[in-house]
């Protein structure tokens, strides 16, 4: 009788363990549905690629740093490393960002320069506002796997560096060259950069060079000239740099953060402009400041969440 007793106990052991195998399938694909994205999602992946678009073509502004500010910034680096794997994950995020990143760029484009010629300076702080309200929620997650003396190290070295090259850039005597394929060439360099690189400000670089209004007036009348060797400069950058990014994080999670944190506020300080003209502007300014800070500090109450994997 006791093999029968021992054969019977196995069945149902099995029948208990092929229970509880169909119950996690069924939880996981409960956990899947959860996980579709809604039209507010969507709505909402828009919106922040039409910001990022925006930040993109704006002087002094990095899109990098937007996208870590509307928490875009990984998924962007694994398509750049993984693409088939990264848009089967993330195509839902993708597309609206995609559309609402190329409304934002190329309305800013052809719109830039009459933005600027109406108050740069008021503009500017409406950014440093924008990048300043983002400090609390970097530092807390570049702190989500722990801090150590290597962390801040880290953040001192990108701050120091970064910010040694923006005064550097900014105050030192202007380089006149001639707009080319090269130099659109190099453009796309550093906006492959400060796609990969959050805080990299390539806009201000170009600016100093005295070719960025020739780069947005070909963009915004859609020169090919213009844009060919420029996106696929800026391509060629960011895909080179994404798998090292990428590798970064996942080996060296709290060193890559505290230097992106180092990046962000480095950026910031640079872009910091005391030329106003009047009280009026100064108030002005400082309540476009003010609103800029209240926006991106509160994003984290409508930016879809990041999804766990099952």
């Amino acid at each position: 009788m006791q093999p029968g007793r021992t054969r019977l106990k196995e069945k149902m052991s099995k029948k208990v363990n092929e229970k509880s195998q169909d119950e996690n399938i069924q939880a996981e694909s409960g956990a899947v549905k959860r996980r579709k994205f809604t039209l507010k999602d969507t709505v909402i992946n828009f919106i922040c690629g039409i910001a990022v678009g925006a930040g993109a073509i704006l002087p002094g502004i990095s899109g990098g740093v937007l996208c870590v500010v509307f928490n875009v910034y990984r998924p962007l680096m694994e398509l750049f490393a993984h693409p088939f794997r990264a848009i089967k994950k993330n195509l839902p995020i993708f597309i609206p960002l995609g559309i609402g990143w190329a409304v934002g760029f190329f309305v800013f484009a052809r719109f830039i320069e009459m933005f600027f010629s109406l108050s740069e300076i008021i503009t500017i702080w409406l950014f440093i506002g924008l990048i300043a309200g983002t400090f609390p929620s970097l530092w807390k997650e570049a702190g989500e796997k722990g801090r150590s003396a290597g962390s801040y190290v880290s953040l001192g070295i990108c701050f120091t560096t970064l910010l040694s090259v923006l005064l550097f850039v900014r105050f030192s005597p202007g380089y006149h060259v001639v707009a080319n394929t090269f130099w659109y060439a190099f453009a796309g360099v550093l906006w492959g950069l400060s796609i990969v690189i959050p805080g990299m400000t390539s806009s201000s670089i170009l600016m100093s060079l005295d070719i960025y209004r020739d780069l947005n007036a070909g963009i915004a009348d859609f020169s090919l000239p213009v844009i060919l060797p420029w996106v696929a400069a800026m391509i060629v950058t960011a895909v080179l740099l994404a798998k090292f990014v990428n590798h970064m994080f996942d080996r060296h999670y709290s060193l890559a953060f505290h230097g992106v944190v180092g990046i962000v506020i480095a950026s910031t300080v640079a872009m910091v402009d005391f030329s106003f003209t009047g009280i009026s502007e100064i108030l002005i300014a400082a309540a476009a400041c003010i609103i800029g800070f209240l926006a991106a500090f509160f994003t984290e109450k409508i930016v879809p969440k990041k999804e766990t994997e099952a």
